[in-house]
């Protein structure tokens, strides 16, 4: 595998393509990719806030002479951190799966920034949501640009010579997740079909179309693996984020067969092996994702109840491990204040 260092900015993959990382990957922090060949080009996803869209794209013309005037957007899903930079773009050809445009309608930008006007009286579900994404990100002013052109299945693209398949692997992490291959470059822009280095939230599910979605990633050859959030990797980041699927699909399913609920199960479930993963608090919409899937509950985690409840669920954890970081003198960044609580595993 070749070797990127994971710092802010754009990196050079070879072959025409780029990949824009936003460290330390956590809440909101995405990545965004670039695709040029013959003078032709595409984006894949712009950024939470039009701030670090702007940057982006004024880094990517000062390297790449053809992103002067980009051609094709495709958003990999309909969440703001992937998409509330679309106005940069207006009246380009913007793609995306129909789930994605649809996603995007129910979570306007408009919606953040009175979460960021009124998180004080949120209770603990504001006050977590605006101390790890709110607080970092400028929501107001953003208005929403959907994508004009929708598919579902597979589409193959031309970016110059270049072929790009979008294939469509969602509902999973969202209700329209897409893939971005570049067969003959090797390289995958997943989206947040993986976090790298941390823990995924599985907003729509159901999770075995993400595993599914990572398997059909392994059959590929690949050499570079651009994720949506994290550093650039290889096959074995995909196989890291399966395997941590699986096993969580796995404990879920003893939890609800030993009785529990969905937030007792999220306790119980013991992540050593993801020790070193950060937002080890989404653990509680990822069970709840399991849970909605073993029971073939047709619930979403995007219900306005379900979504507060979430968020007050992971405050609770996150804060419980802050407090326990700083009684320790440990540390507060990506991988300690989102590390995650050890027990032993349901049924065990």
């Amino acid at each position: 595998m070749k070797s990127f260092r994971y710092t802010k900015g754009l990196h050079d993959l070879g072959n025409g393509l780029h990949a824009w990382l936003l460290p330390d990957g956590s809440w909101g922090w995405s990545n965004a990719g670039l695709i040029e060949d013959s003078g032709q080009t595409l984006l894949v996803d712009t950024l939470f806030d039009l701030q670090r869209t702007r940057e982006m794209l004024d880094a990517m013309r000062d390297a790449v002479p053809a992103a002067s005037d980009i051609g094709m957007l495709v958003n990999t899903h309909g969440n703001g951190d992937h998409t509330f930079g679309n106005q940069l773009l207006e009246g380009k050809r913007i793609i995306a799966a129909a789930g994605c445009a649809e996603d995007m309608k129910h979570r306007p930008p408009e919606q953040l920034a009175q979460w960021q006007r009124d998180w004080r009286s949120m209770g603990i579900a504001g006050q977590f949501w605006y101390e790890v994404m709110g607080a970092h990100f400028d929501f107001q002013g953003i208005r929403m640009v959907l994508p004009n052109e929708t598919f579902a299945g597979e589409k193959h693209l031309h970016v110059g010579n270049k072929d790009v398949h979008l294939i469509e692997v969602g509902p999973a992490h969202t209700r329209g997740d897409v893939l971005v291959y570049v067969p003959q470059d090797k390289t995958v822009f997943t989206g947040d079909i993986l976090f790298n280095g941390g823990h995924p939230a599985i907003w729509a599910g159901p999770v075995s179309n993400w595993i599914r979605a990572c398997e059909r990633m392994l059959e590929w050859d690949l050499e570079t693996v651009v994720p949506g959030h994290g550093p650039i990797t290889d096959k074995g980041g995909i196989r890291e984020m399966r395997d941590y699927l699986v096993y969580l699909m796995a404990e879920s399913k003893r939890c609800l067969e030993a009785g529990m609920s969905f937030d007792q199960a999220a306790e119980k479930i013991s992540l050593d092996r993801w020790a070193n993963w950060g937002e080890s608090e989404r653990i509680y919409v990822n069970v709840h994702a399991c849970y909605r899937e073993l029971a073939a509950d047709p619930s979403s985690s995007e219900e306005k109840g379900i979504r507060m409840a979430l968020l007050e669920m992971m405050g609770k954890r996150y804060y419980a491990m802050k407090a326990a970081a700083a009684k320790s003198g440990a540390g507060s960044g990506h991988g300690n204040t989102h590390g995650h609580v050890h027990g032993p595993n349901c049924g065990h």
